[in-house]
């Protein structure tokens, strides 16, 4: 591609799109790079209900998502879908080598946001889409009336097993605590549905089954014992979602631009420690990861992207 952009973005999820949307508007020649779905983690949720100005009625990830891809688009942003394999930040024009092509820009922000955290127990992978699964709203239909785990204690745990109570006939929180670190409000409403049971102090050991998730066993963390948990006969599986953080979507960056255990480093205005090169959303430092300081980010960033080439 023998075009150098102002801005090329690396990205679409809140803080990708957000960006696109400012740097757009403000003029600038941008290209957002995606290599899959818009969206990033929010496009698989359900509910929305804490991102200012959310349809009061009912928000979820994919409505709001399509609503700042449009967004996008109407500023002129070009797209193109590919996977980047390698860039070369230094230097006044940077560039992002692809599988379909070479892209270059006099600015980068990078918003590649994270990835799910595996579980860790044994066997893990040879279930994963064969029971195991790390987003309810992909998966909760195949669990119709089926029970189903959701290991985590944090908002997003507890938000994706009442999802699944709308599917699964009975839900079991898993827990490596004894108390949940979701919001008190989160709480109440898990604590409130008869659908949801918890197991305390405990984390999954090991995973199996003939094909489809079956058989766990399950480790209480205090006392050491272990509890086989085996799917009911005329059901043959169950459903174990995981639900226990996220891991910076960082690796093609690393040596290229300062981290902190796989984490972007930036300033207030989203600079990295290379001239030009900004972070935005999930992938850099920072203290809270919503959608909402996604878009945040992706506005500072954008703005300083367009000061930066001013200057």
């Amino acid at each position: 591609m023998s075009k150098i952009y102002d801005v090329i973005i690396l990205g679409a999820g809140p803080a990708g799109l957000t960006a696109g949307i400012y740097a757009g508007r403000s003029r600038l020649s941008v290209l957002l790079l995606e290599k899959g779905k818009d969206g990033g983690q929010i496009a698989i949720t359900d509910e929305i209900e804490n991102y200012p100005g959310a349809m009061v009625e009912g928000e979820s990830g994919p409505s709001l998502i399509a609503r700042m891809s449009a967004q996008a688009q109407k500023f002129g942003v070009e797209r193109a879908g590919d996977v980047i394999k390698s860039v070369d930040l230094t230097g006044s024009v940077k560039t992002l080598t692809g599988v379909k092509g070479t892209y270059q820009a006099r600015t980068v922000i990078l918003a590649t946001g994270a990835f799910p955290t595996p579980i860790g127990c044994e066997n893990e992978g040879k279930f994963v889409g064969k029971g195991i699964s790390f987003c309810a709203t992909c998966d909760a239909a195949f669990f119709e009336d089926f029970e189903v785990y959701v290991v985590g204690g944090g908002d997003s745990a507890v938000e994706e097993a009442m999802y699944l109570t709308k599917f699964a006939r009975k839900v079991t929180i898993i827990h490596r605590r004894d108390m949940l670190r979701a919001a008190k409000s989160i709480q109440e409403k898990a604590f409130a549905n008869p659908k949801i049971h918890f197991l305390w102090d405990s984390v999954v050991q090991s995973v199996d089954g003939d094909g489809l998730l079956s058989r766990m066993v399950v480790k209480n963390v205090k006392t050491g014992a272990l509890t086989t948990i085996e799917a009911d006969e005329e059901d043959g599986l169950f459903g174990l979602f995981g639900f226990i953080g996220y891991r910076p979507n960082s690796a093609l960056f690393e040596g290229a631009v300062e981290m902190d255990r796989g984490y972007i480093i930036t300033d207030a205005d989203m600079r990295t420690n290379v001239p030009g090169v900004f972070a935005a959303g999930d992938i850099r430092v920072k203290s809270l990861r919503q959608v909402v300081t996604a878009t945040a980010d992706g506005a500072i960033a954008a703005t300083a992207a367009e000061r930066y080439l001013s200057q």
